[in-house]
């Protein structure tokens, strides 16, 4: 535990000292053992069961909140709540939170005790599990029975179609119609970062920087034999080797003077498509890594230098600072309440009236990497996204600034995508990126 709160403190330094950020990405930041992972996911999760769980249902006035799954089938928002150690539910598994005003319980209609869940279930007493949970729910007369279900969020519509019958017909008449949608304290629970996580969530994007500033050198990459698969599949084995995870396979890809692989068309996202990798060329990353139960997203780009180059084109540079501009026009439109598409069509419109042809698609980062809260665009829907768009911001959420800039480079005489993405924070007030953001082009090979 010393070596955890030693974390602690060296994170928070860090975070009250920005300029010490993204100054080096060549040092392997500490990754913590498995057994201490778990420790300080145990206790996050604790912390945000005792303190969020009470803000956001008294917020979204639910008096009680019900989340089902059975093994292998799980709740997303209901894995997020178990054990570190637990890695699924255990046959069927009812959570059950209930506010009286004062106080919210927190209680399990399930075979075993759940970690932070007391179970209230004697199969011996009473065989049938789901008659007991229809007496813990008519015992405690909630005037709002909510579980999740949600057209437009995938993430707060965890319960089954067989799980919900069940509920449904353990309750009388009366209860069955309090049944209502738990979709905003849902998302609620899922993108709300705490003071805690957000103490570390620096050094976690620090170890996706690293990664990806590693993988994007000569250490990786040889200009002439290299092709953009090899990194592509190093990216993952470098994961591998550290104990990580990845929420998706890295995308490695090239632009270069004579053709363009990137038109904006992402519908061949996944194309099995490799290049060699040459001088001159501009790549691009997409990379993204899961731990202690977090999740980032990064896109950063290098150069590979010419025979007699030492620094990138002009027009390079010129082009990813018009990328830089964008980011700063975006993320000064995060306001709280504002929905997904109300930021975006006002960014849009400023960046057109500086002449920046821009396409955004920011998304929630946490839990997961396309995470709950406001969608900020697609790729193919700049007019606005119904629903998942219509969502508002709110204060403490983790935001994945995702978004290109389409910029025309003389040396070239043809137009580029700059094409960037950081992990930022909105604490209500203002944004800022939890690890830095690219603002030079990486080298290959490195120049200093």
């Amino acid at each position: 535990m010393k070596k955890i709160v030693l974390l602690f403190f060296v994170i928070s330094f860090i975070i009250q000292n920005p300029a010490l950020s993204q100054t080096r990405n060549d040092i392997q930041p500490d990754i913590l053992p498995m057994r201490e992972r778990a420790e300080v996911m145990d206790q996050w999760t604790e912390y945000r069961l005792d303190n969020l769980i009470p803000e956001l249902m008294r917020r979204e006035g639910i008096d009680m909140w019900v989340l089902v799954a059975r093994e292998y089938n799980e709740d997303p928002v209901l894995l997020t709540m178990l054990p570190a150690t637990w890695q699924s539910s255990r046959r069927t598994t009812i959570l059950v939170f209930f506010d009286d005003g004062e106080t919210v319980e927190r209680l399990a209609v399930a075979r075993y005790n759940i970690g932070f869940f007391e179970t209230q279930w004697d199969p011996e007493a009473e065989p049938d599990q789901w008659k007991r949970f229809g007496e813990v729910v008519a015992e405690r007369n909630p005037e709002k029975i909510a579980v999740n279900i949600s057209e437009d969020f995938a993430l707060a519509d965890g319960i089954s179609h067989t799980d919900y019958t069940y509920l449904n017909n353990s309750l009388n008449a009366d209860l069955q119609d309090r049944i209502v949608s738990a979709e905003n304290l849902a998302i609620g629970w899922l993108e709300t970062r705490t003071e805690q996580e957000m103490t570390i969530y620096p050094q976690i994007n620090r170890i996706a920087h690293y990664i990806v500033a590693e993988g994007l050198s000569e250490r990786v990459i040889t200009p002439g034999v290299t092709t953009t698969q090899d990194v592509q599949w190093w990216y993952r084995e470098k994961i591998r080797d550290l104990k990580l995870a990845t929420w998706f396979h890295p995308s490695v890809s090239v632009q270069r003077s004579e053709n363009d692989k990137h038109t904006g068309d992402f519908s061949d996202y996944f194309a099995d498509d490799s290049d060699v990798i040459m001088p001159g060329d501009l790549i691009h990353i997409d990379f993204g890594i899961e731990y202690l139960g977090l999740s980032t997203d990064t896109q950063r780009n290098a150069y590979v230098l010419r025979p007699g180059e030492t620094e990138a084109p002009e027009g390079l540079k010129e082009a990813l600072a018009t990328g830089n501009r964008l980011q700063d026009i975006f993320t000064a439109e995060f306001e709280t309440s504002r929905t997904g598409n109300e930021i975006l069509a006002s960014s849009l419109e400023k960046a057109e009236s500086e002449g920046i042809n821009a396409t955004i698609y920011t998304h929630p980062i946490g839990y997961h990497g396309h995470a709950a809260g406001p969608t900020i665009g697609l790729w193919d829907q700049q007019e606005g996204v119904p629903g998942k768009g219509d969502y508002p911001l709110y204060p403490n959420t983790a935001h994945s600034i995702e978004l290109n800039a389409e910029v025309h480079v003389p040396e070239w005489d043809r137009t580029v995508r700059i094409m960037l993405e950081e992990d930022a924070f909105f604490d209500g007030d203002s944004i800022r990126y939890i690890d830095g953001r690219m603002k030079s082009l990486y080298l290959i090979p490195r120049q200093n």
